[in-house]
């Protein structure tokens, strides 16, 4: 009897808990309907991919199949698996796939700005073979750091990607050091690297440069200026060049130089210029190392009554959209830089592909384009 009584008793204990009572049930039937069991995750709250296999009904095996080579799975069983991705909000683990296939799919690509046109449209090359190919992309941006460049490759070198794309020929002895160590496939762009066993697309800043300089001389120019900014290896190249063009027509003055580390802008091109018109109004020429310096300068020109190219012929660099439209149009030297954004790209899956290299380095040139400015 007494245990008939203790029985009696535990029972009306239980069924008052909160968790066994209708009542409970009912109040929170809105949170989530009693048929359907909250998947099990991991602890940082991923559904699995085993958890995605028992709801469809297959092995772990198949859905990793599904996920990376879907021509090898039925449709019905690619349909189904794709539902319960969805049902569950799944998102396959792609570090966990890099390891056991020793591919992520992921190029890495360092640029200094993504302000400035030049990087954002060799991105857009290079982004339109690897949508092509099936690979991501993940970019890192420097700042034109060197220091900056290497602890962004050390920390993307994490995420195991199959190759990189970097900006330039400059970099610090760690990135080299890290590129032999790693073994990792790389691309250089907008320089080459002749002479290397590496792989690179770009042009010679040093020619370019040259070029422009030597077109000033042969439109009669005797009092012809450089005008750099930012100041990056690339720049410094260019101005380089030009001041050789100078120096081999005898007509180099350092006096009529403008170098700054400040960001390029048409602001700053117009406020360098006037600076240098005011020490040196016999200034009959100018060679700015980006085009929006020069777009700064065309403009300036107008403002103060320089007449161009009667008082003042300028050339500018890289040929951006709004070069042709200054008035005057502006003379510059074209960059191919869409061009070396797809082939960078192309080179590296060739690469990856284990495809035979006929040219590991690719020069594709520039263009000086005459404008009326000159």
């Amino acid at each position: 009897m007494d245990i008939a009584r203790l029985m009696l008793a535990l029972t009306f204990l239980v069924w008052q808990a909160p968790i066994f009572r209708s009542d409970y049930v009912l109040a929170n039937r809105s949170e989530r309907p009693m048929s359907i069991r909250k998947p099990r995750s991991t602890r940082a709250g991923r559904v699995t991919m085993q958890e995605v296999a028992r709801r469809a009904g297959v092995s772990a095996i198949t859905v990793s199949r599904a996920l990376r080579t879907p021509d090898k799975v039925a449709e019905a069983v690619r349909l189904r698996i794709a539902e319960v991705c969805q049902e569950l909000g799944y998102v396959p683990n792609h570090a966990a796939s890099a390891l056991a296939s020793a591919r992520s799919q992921t190029i890495v690509v360092l640029i200094p700005s993504l302000s400035n046109v030049v990087f954002v449209d060799i991105i857009n090359g290079i982004k339109e073979v690897l949508d092509e190919q099936g690979y991501h992309l993940l970019i890192g941006v420097t700042g034109y750091s060197p220091d900056a460049e290497e602890a962004l490759l050390r920390k993307y070198l994490q995420h195991l990607p199959d190759g990189l794309i970097l900006t330039g020929i400059d970099h610090n002895p760690g990135v080299w050091e890290l590129l032999r160590a790693q073994g990792m496939p790389t691309v250089h762009t907008i320089e080459t690297l002749e002479g290397s066993d590496g792989m690179s697309v770009g042009f010679s800043q040093f020619e370019s440069g040259y070029a422009a300089g030597r077109h000033l001389v042969e439109r009669g120019r005797k009092r012809i200026g450089i005008v750099g900014a930012q100041l990056d290896p690339r720049s410094l190249r260019r101005c380089e060049g030009c001041r050789q063009a100078l120096r081999d027509a005898g007509l180099y003055d350092p006096a009529l130089e403008i170098m700054t580390p400040e960001k390029s802008s048409i602001a700053l091109g117009a406020a360098l210029l006037e600076t240098l018109l005011a020490g040196h109004p016999d200034c009959d020429a100018l060679f700015f190392c980006n085009d929006d310096l020069a777009q700064g300068a065309v403009f300036q020109c107008g403002r103060l009554g320089v007449r161009v190219p009667g008082q003042m012929a300028l050339v500018g660099f890289h040929d951006f959209a709004g070069t042709a439209w200054t008035t005057p149009p502006l003379s510059t030297i074209a960059t191919p830089r869409y061009e070396i954004g797809r082939e960078a790209a192309l080179l590296l899956m060739r690469h990856l592909a284990g495809q035979p290299i006929a040219q590991r380095h690719i020069d594709l040139g520039f263009t000086l384009v005459r404008r009326e400015t000159t």
